[in-house]
């Protein structure tokens, strides 16, 4: 049976009973923690989880958590352990008769913060909370209904816990690839060294960003993604470095720099550099160099004030190291690798995530009479 069925029936012909929040909390308050200390033995949960540290211990068991005020007005969170709560923080205390996590999956999934009130700063009341009609199953068969609650939770935390895996996986293979690419891309004085204008050809992009016609040519722009152009400018193997501050204001940055093959067009704010030869130095490992070495090597060429910009002058002087060609495709070889699978992962997690939405959906979207939604 899939897993889909099996949530089906285990939801099937289930009677329901919408009570109030109130019903179903032993009450609902506010937190009084007002310091913002960083000291302390004990976390300070506020609208965002952990916003500081206390040594007032005020509470001791798991209790659910709704921003109150501002921008998170209507976060759901869950604290545990020993703790203290912000003052700008609901809590509440669930009766026997509901699963405390339960209770959270379902507010998560309404979105509270589309019942907060107030424009410039953002407001949910105990009141408001109180009176939100929450779906208790088989309200008659207590015993049933925490039974159907703690499947439904089995269910969702399962998704979480994959989601947290991937996100821990991800964040350690970002790790190793930045170890293994700063010890591959790592040479000694012996090396050859070469200006990047005496093996390189550069040019400017040719292509207004957002003028152009979209077509069936990738077009290189500042974004992740690749646009499309009607025309091309370039037919080759080819680092494309944007000439523009990625933050603007003043601020010297480049937050991406680009490999592309083959026909393609470039936005005017960019430039490329296409080696001369091949057979002498690689465009795929030269992309792999200047980005690992793009804060000290080419961030500081950058120059202005509010439009701070690269010139194409200032990247012709940058030395780079020449390796045998071999020792290149053996280097590209092993950071495409570890490039294909950290590219992979937060796909992987996207997936799980809607996948987790839908069926936390599913799961607490139960049907409400006229009767419940007036009661």
């Amino acid at each position: 049976m899939s897993q889909l069925s099996y949530m089906k029936k285990l939801l099937d012909g289930v009677e329901v009973q919408w009570e109030s929040l109130g019903n179903l909390c032993v009450g609902i308050s506010s937190g009084r923690n007002k310091k913002k200390s960083e000291g302390g033995l004990y976390p300070v949960f506020g609208s965002t989880g952990v916003i500081g540290r206390t040594d007032t211990l005020i509470y001791k068991h798991e209790q659910i958590l709704v921003a109150r005020v501002g921008a998170n007005a209507g976060r759901v969170n869950i604290a545990q352990g020993e703790y203290d709560v912000s003052d700008n923080t609901l809590i509440i205390n669930t009766k026997e008769c509901i699963s405390l996590k339960y209770l959270y999956y379902f507010l998560v999934n309404i979105n509270l913060n589309k019942f907060s009130q107030g424009a410039g700063q953002p407001l949910i009341t105990a009141k408001q909370l109180k009176s939100l009609p929450v779906p208790i199953p088989c309200p008659d068969n207590p015993e049933e209904s925490l039974a159907i609650q703690a499947e439904i939770v089995r269910i969702l935390d399962g998704f979480n816990a994959l989601i947290a895996e991937l996100t821990t996986e991800l964040n350690m293979r970002k790790k190793q690839y930045s170890h293994y690419q700063f010890e591959l891309l790592k040479f000694t004085e012996t090396t050859q060294q070469i200006s990047i204008g005496e093996c390189c050809d550069i040019k400017k992009g040719a292509t207004p960003i957002k003028k152009a016609t979209p077509g069936k040519f990738p077009l290189v722009a500042t974004t992740e993604e690749r646009q499309s152009s009607s025309e091309y400018q370039f037919d080759c193997p080819a680092v494309c470095v944007p000439l523009i501050s990625s933050r603007g204001h003043g601020v010297a940055s480049i937050d991406r720099i680009y490999y592309q093959n083959g026909k393609f067009a470039l936005g005017n704010i960019l430039c490329a550099i296409i080696p001369n030869d091949s057979e002498v130095l690689s465009a795929k490992f030269l992309r792999y160099y200047l980005f690992d070495k793009k804060d000290v090597m080419l961030v500081p060429l950058m120059r202005g004030g509010a439009n701070v910009s690269l010139t194409m002058d200032s990247l012709k002087k940058v030395k780079i190291p020449i390796p045998p060609i071999a020792d290149q495709q053996r280097i590209v070889c092993a950071l495409d690798k570890f490039d294909e699978f950290v590219k992979a992962l937060p796909c992987e997690i996207e997936l799980r995530q809607k996948q987790y939405e839908y069926y936390r959906d599913m799961l607490l979207s139960f049907p409400q009479s006229h009767s419940d939604e007036t009661a």
